[in-house]
């Protein structure tokens, strides 16, 4: 695109009016065009920043980049999702090159993770994003019903099949029974105070997230002024059909004071 200033537009302007033109008819054309290219300029500046950002993970990194090394330290990152009071006897899963497996074993019915960016809608710009480190604690409801998903979701991602591909196996085993149907009460916490959920200021949000069945968010008031429940857009039906609302909480994990949504 060739580079537009407010110069070479009143330029342009000029030579698109009449010769006879007054001076207060050219003033208040040139006025109006500087206006209307200045906020062309800063749509253009956006878009070229949103293209940079959406170009960002077209496809997958190598595998090594979204595991972690020391797993003692994903045992305590995905630990730190939930108080301490409900993750000390959860049970801890962590990534492996084949999938999750089961790190600690659990008392309380929980269990907590750290998903990874492949968990967005597929749609998301951050899907393949290496960075990206959700931890979180399921409840038990959430455990039986929403867990399966995250670990068949990730099987596929890690066998290296296209996103068609894998909504149509997930589809496929919704419809043949192989994935748990969502249970009432399903929620998880993911309240981690060094949790990097996105490469947008601030890189997280202290919430909790709550499971139902497909819903649109006008239902719970979702993202409404002054409500403190926001629209998940997580499964959504594409292809899980679930819905996911989000609730702000005003701390962390450890107790700490969290920013405000």
């Amino acid at each position: 695109m060739p580079k537009l200033t407010e110069f070479s537009i009143l330029r342009n302007c000029r030579k698109t009016l009449p010769t006879n033109s007054s001076p207060w008819t050219i003033a208040i054309a040139q006025g109006r065009l500087l206006l209307n290219t200045l906020l062309l300029l800063a749509l253009t500046a956006g878009v070229g920043r949103a293209e940079e950002h959406t170009t960002g993970y077209p496809s997958m990194a190598p595998l090594d980049q979204y595991l972690m090394t020391d797993r003692n330290e994903e045992i305590a990152l995905a630990r730190s999702a939930a108080p301490e009071s409900i993750s000390r006897d959860a049970k801890i899963m962590v990534l492996t090159r084949h999938g999750y497996e089961t790190a600690v074993e659990g008392k309380n019915g929980f269990v907590c993770a750290v998903e990874r960016g492949w968990m967005a809608p597929f749609d998301n710009v951050e899907f393949w994003n290496p960075k990206i480190r959700g931890p979180i604690c399921f409840n038990p409801a959430a455990a039986r019903s929403i867990l399966p998903l995250t670990i068949k979701r990730t099987e596929l991602i890690l066998s290296g099949l296209p996103k068609a591909e894998i909504v149509n196996k997930i589809r496929a085993a919704q419809e043949q029974k192989q994935l748990p149907a969502l249970e009432p009460g399903a929620m998880s916490y993911m309240m981690s105070k060094r949790a990097y959920l996105t490469d947008r200021d601030g890189h997280n949000l202290c919430h909790l997230m709550i499971y139902t069945p497909l819903a649109q968010g006008a239902a719970w008031g979702a993202d409404q002024p002054g409500s403190p429940v926001g629209f998940g857009g997580q499964f959504q039906g594409a292809p899980e059909p679930i819905t996911v609302f989000l609730v702000a909480v005003s701390k962390w994990s450890d107790g700490t004071l969290a920013p405000q949504m």
